[in-house]
């Protein structure tokens, strides 16, 4: 259960979320003391949040406790749900080759890199990619997408999806060249209209929005991706108490996970880099730590190889580490290309 669902004032819901209680289950450890100083109220206020959640906290298991029991899955029927989990193109062969078809539904993949690297780039095109109609292999799905750092381009949007358009007309007359192809029912317009655009200011919006989420989603049928870009920006520039940051990058983690399972869809969050000290020397790392590397199903990270965008596998339970060759062009993410090495975009 969400804090923002407890029957208590708005302003102490708020409190709660900023400093990171944004499950009831996150309250059933923490003490009224510590409670008190981290929401800055008086103690018998703690108290009362306290009971308050732990009464709520009490009815909601005592509802959920025979789904959970009901809802035991044995290994050969996980295996072949893993087996039909469905993928949204990259539009680059060679990155879809080492992700297993693409970016994976019902799991959380964090792609990060230097800036200038694509990132953004990428995570258009998969919110105009997720569109692709499955008469022509796609999920025919909707996008969200969280800008959190206001580098997402709606003419940038509209240009990747008149490409992506002009490719599947041209699939279209290659599998009808000896009939009369099919009209094309989409337009770029109707791509647009499909990605559901949210301007985040704070990591107290960021937090909020996540909890939103799941409302949203379940009244906003077949969204299939959810970009954050980037995760990053606000836990790097408004945070000073370190174990507060991590308590609620932990609770983000898990309502995104349980959104990808329960709705089928695909999470990807944009991450950003940072220096770390290791072996005597500083070398590049993503970043918000190495516990957050743990909150994800998969890991990529994004490099220059000499003029050339590279996309690594760092981790990921079910594809092996490799790398591929990508291009960042004026119609989206592709096929690596001399000509298309550091193409200056709008």
């Amino acid at each position: 259960m969400d804090v923002w669902r407890l029957p208590i004032s708005a302003s102490l819901r708020g409190k709660l979320i900023s400093a990171g209680y944004t499950s009831v289950t996150s309250l059933s450890s923490v003490s009224s003391a510590n409670l008190a100083q981290d929401l800055k109220i008086s103690n018998s206020e703690a108290l009362n949040v306290l009971k308050v959640a732990s009464h709520s906290g009490g009815s909601e298991c005592s509802n959920e406790n025979p789904s959970i029991i009901n809802g035991a899955q044995n290994a050969w029927d996980m295996l072949h749900e893993e087996e039909s989990l469905t993928h949204i193109t990259t539009s680059c062969a060679d990155l879809d080759g080492i992700l297993g078809g693409g970016i994976h539904c019902k799991e959380v993949t964090e792609i990060g890199g230097v800036p200038g690297i694509g990132k953004t780039q990428l995570g258009i095109q998969l919110a105009v990619n997720v569109q692709i109609p499955h008469e022509f292999g796609g999920l025919g799905g909707k996008a969200i997408y969280i800008d959190t750092e206001g580098s997402f381009m709606v003419e940038r949007a509209l240009q990747i999806a008149e490409a992506c358009m002009e490719d599947m007309s041209e699939y279209n007359r290659f599998l009808r060249k000896d009939s009369q192809p099919c009209r094309m029912k989409m337009e770029p317009k109707d791509i647009l209209e499909k990605i559901f655009y949210f301007r985040i200011c704070s990591y107290t919006e960021q937090i909020a929005l996540i909890n939103y989420l799941d409302k949203f989603i379940a009244e906003h049928k077949d969204v299939k991706v959810v970009v954050v870009d980037s995760v990053t920006f606000h836990f790097r520039q408004d945070f000073e108490d370190m174990a507060l940051r991590t308590r609620v990058l932990s609770e983000m983690a898990l309502k995104l996970m349980k959104l990808a399972k329960k709705f089928s869809l695909a999470v990807v969050l944009l991450n950003q880099v940072t220096t770390k000290h290791a072996e005597g020397s500083f070398q590049l790392t993503l970043a918000l730590g190495d516990s957050w590397s743990h909150s994800c199903t998969n890991r990529v990270i994004l490099y220059w190889k000499g003029d050339e965008r590279h996309a690594y596998i760092d981790k990921s339970p079910s594809l092996r580490s490799a790398s591929a060759p990508y291009s960042v062009t004026t119609r989206g993410i592709r096929n690596s290309a001399s000509s298309h090495k550091r193409i200056k975009m709008m």
